[in-house]
């Protein structure tokens, strides 16, 4: 009855294409049935009936007219009929059917000869519990497209001599089937949207809707109703006004025209060729694109290239690029410690003592980094290539007061104190060790529990004793010392007796 409906189509005027797609078979299937028919000189419009249509089927195809009767194995499932009927019924998958045949009942039959019965004998149970393939509509110019990556094969760099694996980056427009290639050597966040940006270029507008593979770079949890994109990929998606619509995991259907894309450029991009170096490479995927892939003639273009379909009538149809070439950057995250720093790609940079403990969104471009907390800014750095990066009003005002108040701070208020202070501290800070630095900056702090006088006259205290410390200058003032001490003579103030040297020498 298939063969019958086929040919009467066809002898009404139907193109091969159009058969395949109404009838749901392949076209080369098509061909191959109708080949009998087109070597003995037949064409469309010859109006046969259909019982005339089925003389010629049984005698170009006289299986299909009884194929049970070269079934020699059919028996034992026609034994069986009803016991298979009711585990369809059940919703028990064909192929499990005929595993439990084979090893409940001892059946010998192979998979593919129950089939063939199954679909000869009990064809309505046989479809019971069948996955539906629903074909997706035609997706309109602009509209749509589907990002794949996969293997191409391994390298090796003539100027480094190393050895690299290749991946292509893949970006296919469903309406025109032009494609675009991204050779690279590592996927990484900046990869990825470099890779999109020059599909962007390339093509002169994008498209409004991204549908990409779950890979990590792109999407960090697929979801069919609430996905969660990678900040990068969402920022992408908001400079160029697209939206990223991912395919379920393990759902190739979700996107169709670019699942197979890789092999194809596997094939005829990428083997028997060498590259230089993967600028030229990728110069030379472009090119590729343009005329090769976009030379095709795919049956659903009517005799078109992909490229001269893109360019009439897809292109017009994009988004515009914007004024503005997207900054690729990497988004990473971040906890603060409790030094006030996050460490970004191993460079520490502070951030304000606020957010110690708090895990960050930081966005790391080629030259700025931004700490963002709950999608606002909270913190921006120069970047640099290694060390730390400080701004010091990031710590608590006690602790920043430390680093502000250096030795030239110290000096000038010394000097407001007195001479002695001045002094003193200029001592200090002679040493070359930064402890010594706290001593001064405490010294200068004594002025705000005590005068000014009374520190400068325990400084110069401290000085006359030999002692000249923080320690020391504390502990005068904690005493009371109001005025210098009075250096004693050695003789405990009694009288003395001046002789001159003579009186030793004489005799």
């Amino acid at each position: 009855m298939d063969l019958i409906e086929l040919f009467m189509h066809w002898d009404a005027g139907r193109s091969k294409s159009e058969l395949a797609v109404s009838l749901g078979m392949d076209r080369k299937t098509v061909q191959k049935y109708l080949a009998p028919a087109e070597a003995e000189g037949l064409v469309p419009g010859l109006g046969l009936a259909a019982e005339e249509w089925k003389d010629l089927v049984a005698g170009w195809f006289p299986t299909a007219v009884d194929g049970r009767l070269r079934q020699i194995t059919w028996p034992e499932f026609d034994a069986r009929i009803e016991w298979v009927r009711e585990q369809l019924e059940a919703g028990v998958a064909g192929a499990v059917v005929h595993q439990r045949l084979v090893d409940e009942h001892g059946v010998r039959a192979s998979q593919r000869s129950f089939y063939r019965w199954l679909a000869a004998t009990l064809p309505d149970a046989g479809r019971a519990g069948r996955a539906v393939t629903v074909l997706k509509p035609l997706s309109a110019p602009g509209e749509l497209g589907e990002v794949d990556y996969g293997l191409l094969g391994n390298w090796r760099d003539p100027d480094t001599g190393r050895g690299h694996r290749v991946w292509a980056f893949v970006l296919t427009l469903p309406f025109s089937k032009q494609l675009f290639v991204f050779p690279t050597t590592r996927m990484d966040q900046l990869t990825w949207t470099n890779a999109h940006v020059a599909a962007f270029e390339l093509f002169g507008g994008v498209p409004r809707r991204l549908t990409p593979d779950n890979l990590k770079t792109g999407v960090i949890t697929p979801d069919l109703y609430d996905p969660r994109i990678n900040l990068a990929y969402a920022e992408l998606a908001g400079h160029y006004g697209t939206l990223i619509d991912p395919a379920r995991g393990n759902r190739p259907k979700d996107k169709p025209h670019v699942e197979r894309m890789v092999q194809y450029v596997r094939g005829s991009f990428w083997a028997g060729q060498s590259f230089s170096s993967l600028a030229q490479m990728r110069a030379e995927a472009q090119r590729w694109c343009r005329d090769v892939a976009g030379a095709r003639r795919p049956r659903a273009l009517a005799g078109q290239t992909s490229w001269e379909v893109f360019t009439a009538v897809e292109r017009p149809a994009l988004i515009p690029l914007p004024a503005r070439r997207l900054e690729p950057a990497e988004w990473r995250t971040a906890t603060v410690g409790s030094d006030c720093h996050a460490s970004v790609k191993g460079v520490l940079y502070s951030v304000p003592y606020q957010l110690v403990g708090t895990r960050l969104d930081v966005r790391v471009s080629a030259t700025m980094v931004e700490f963002h907390l709950d999608g606002a800014i909270v913190k921006v750095h120069p970047r640099i290539a290694k060390g730390r990066q400080t701004d010091l009003s990031d710590y608590p005002p006690a602790a920043a007061g430390f680093f502000t108040r250096d030795a030239a701070w110290c000096r000038e208020n010394a000097s407001l104190i007195g001479p002695a202070a001045a002094a003193l501290i200029d001592g200090l800070l002679e040493e070359p060790l930064v402890h010594r630095i706290r001593a001064a900056q405490g010294i200068i702090r004594l002025v705000r529990t005590h005068r000014p006088e009374a520190v400068e006259t325990a400084c110069a205290a401290a000085a006359a004793a030999g002692d000249p410390t923080l320690k020391t200058v504390r502990g005068l003032l904690a005493a009371g010392v109001t005025v210098l001490p009075v250096r004693p003579n050695g003789d405990n103030g009694a009288g003395a007796y001046l002789r001159g040297p003579g009186a030793f020498t004489a005799s």
